[in-house]
């Protein structure tokens, strides 16, 4: 077998380096594919890479030995590496981990006496300074378990139960006794188990049942009690998948797989002062002559979905914590989506808002605007009360002076000798009466006169038309107008302010008095018609006159539009705003007969029976 080694070396050593380049020997532990020494291994080539000003070649060899409780393959191991690099030695050998340095120390003789060592990634308590040579340079790191389990107490404070998962390689015991060592003063405080006498298979079924408040801490699983070889992050990933408790670990590649978390032994800084080492020899300083302090563990890292799992507040991490695998917030996630619908709703708000305002502006607008047309009705109802003074002076005269009339009479018939009291009774009568029907006439002049808000109210359509008819008939006789009306003989109830309302018939019955001036007293006549049509109450005002010129059909409507020589145009605009302001409508249109015809359409009060 060494034989066949050395012929080997021979065909591979000559080729293997090119004068120009600088040999680096990375030696390993357990194996490239060993975690968590591969992940130092592959963070030290990075950096080699980076900060070597020379070309370099390195290569890999493992100290498989190590696994063992043996050292019967280690000479043969150690020749043949001597045989392979008999011709062209390293320009300097990376031991990385502590059984791969512990090999180094033991066969250093035989391995390149004079060749520059870097033993890397290895703990303090596991260097033998006493073996060391002038070429050798150490790079140290600190493993704490008093402050791993302190931080799992910290975490977790109601931890009542710590299992330390670990194998059974000479390398793996060292740890089981210094963590028996550490914890001792814990013992009151938490009970700890170590599962290195079991297999892997049954480590697997403790973790599935561990009692509550318990937790894991992951030492590394090389060979387990029943002598089975674990590579790789298999062992790691299947323990998390049964575990029914929390998994701790040291080691930087566990954050992410399954631990929770805690302090550890950075790779990049152990990785970064290896390389600077390495180079601050390759460039010819001596191995030996260089110190570096202990690497002490960084600063706790922890993984935000395991605190999530386990029901960790972020809260009880230690000062100075970094969590990783954090999920990222609504804002990060969906930045752009929040600030479109935040634009959009701001947008929305300020359009709102504006409308709002413009409701409001409308709302006060049309307040005034039915102020103003109040005024205005109340205007022209004054107005229309001063072409009516004479009739009213009239119609107020005729009660007036018969109460004068029945007055002297009654006088007379008491100063005779025998007064004749059933006349006076009838006298008195007559008295009342024709005092009754001048109030009635001040009370419609009054009611005519008097400036009210707007307030709707159910009244009887037929009420104000007969209220009104009557109030105008003066007008008419002075007028020699025919005043017919046709109403209803069922109540029409509608939803109106009566004043106003009297106010549009009176309006549409003087207009159209006065589209007639010019006809013959005889054809002068009005028709007032009052009806139901469906769920609406209609009114009608039509004429005999000469109607309404087609092309002034829709102007007659409009302010100040007038086709009397004397008139201001208000009277039919008046009239419109207080129907429209009651949800009505008002048109005017030609009778085929001649005349024009308004009217006036009201919703119901109530539905039709």
């Amino acid at each position: 077998m060494i034989s066949a080694l050395l012929l080997l070396a021979m065909a591979a050593g000559p080729g293997v380096l090119a004068d120009d380049n600088k040999h680096v020997l990375l030696l390993h532990s357990f194996g490239a594919e060993m975690r968590p020494w591969s992940d130092y291994a592959q963070g030290i080539r990075q950096e080699l890479n980076r900060q070597s000003p020379w070309p370099l070649t390195i290569t890999d060899q493992s100290v498989v030995s190590a696994r063992y409780d043996t050292n019967s393959s280690e000479k043969p191991f150690a020749d043949y590496l001597a045989a392979l690099f008999a011709q062209h030695p390293p320009a300097v050998i990376i031991s990385v981990g502590a059984p791969a340095a512990a090999f180094v120390q033991r066969n250093r003789g035989q391995l390149f006496a004079s060749t520059p060592m870097v033993l890397t990634t290895l703990e303090e308590r596991r260097i033998r300074y006493s073996d060391l040579t002038q070429d050798d340079a150490v790079i140290p790191i600190q493993i704490d378990y008093k402050a791993v389990i302190a931080n799992i107490l910290k975490v977790l404070p109601d931890t009542r139960h710590i299992a330390v998962v670990n194998g059974t390689s000479p390398n793996e015991q060292f740890w089981s006794n210094l963590i028996k060592k550490e914890a001792a003063p814990l013992a009151g405080r938490v009970e700890l188990t170590i599962w290195d006498n079991l297999s892997f298979a049954d480590i697997l079924k403790e973790a599935s049942r561990l009692p509550p408040h318990s937790a894991i801490i992951w030492e590394g699983m090389n060979v387990d009690a029943a002598g089975v070889v674990h590579d790789g992050d298999e062992p790691f990933k299947s323990l998390r998948a049964v575990a029914n408790a929390p998994i701790f670990g040291y080691t930087e590649p566990l954050i992410g797989q399954g631990v929770v978390g805690g302090p550890f032994n950075a790779i990049r800084d152990t990785s970064r002062t290896t390389a600077a080492v390495s180079v601050r020899i390759l460039g010819g300083e001596k191995a030996g002559e260089i110190r570096i302090p202990a690497l002490p563990f960084a600063a706790p890292k922890f993984d935000w979905r395991e605190m999530k799992r386990w029901g960790i507040a972020e809260g009880r991490l230690p000062q100075g914590s970094e969590v990783d695998f954090r999920g990222p917030t609504a804002w990060e996630q969906y930045r752009w989506q929040i600030a479109l619908i935040a634009t959009v709703i701001l947008l929305q708000g300020v359009l709102i808002s504006n409308l709002l305002r413009e409701r409001l502006r409308r709302s006060r607008a049309e307040v005034q605007a039915q102020q103003r047309a109040a005024e205005l009705a109340h205007i022209n109802r004054y107005s229309t009360a001063g072409e009516l003074t004479a009739t009213i002076a009239h119609e107020l005269n005729q009660p007036l002076g018969a109460i004068l009339t029945n007055t002297e009479t009654a006088e007379i018939i008491v100063k005779s000798g025998a007064p004749n009291l059933n006349e006076i009774a009838d006298i008195l009568a007559d008295i009342r009466r024709d005092d009754q029907r001048a109030s009635e006439v001040i009370a419609r002049l009054r009611s005519l006169l008097r400036k009210a808000p707007f307030e709707l109210k159910q009244i009887d359509l037929n009420d104000v038309v007969r209220d009104t008819v009557h109030f105008l008939s003066a007008l008419a006789v002075a007028r020699n107008v025919n005043l017919t009306n046709h109403i209803d003989p069922l109540p029409l109830p509608i939803k109106a302010d009566p004043i106003q309302l009297q106010q549009v018939v009176l309006n549409l019955i003087t207009n159209a008095m006065d589209a007639m001036s010019d006809m013959p007293i005889a054809e002068r006549a009005i028709a007032i018609s009052a009806k139901r049509d469906r769920n609406f109450a209609e009114l009608s005002v039509s004429d005999v006159g000469p109607g309404i010129p087609t092309e002034k059909l829709k102007n007659v409507f409009e302010p100040f539009f007038t086709t009397k020589p004397r008139g201001m145009g208000m009277g039919l605009s008046i009239a419109r705003t207080i129907v429209e302001a009651h949800g009505g409508e008002l048109w005017a249109e030609n009778k085929p007969t001649g005349g024009a015809i308004f009217h006036v359409r009201l919703t119901r009060a109530t539905a039709p029976e």
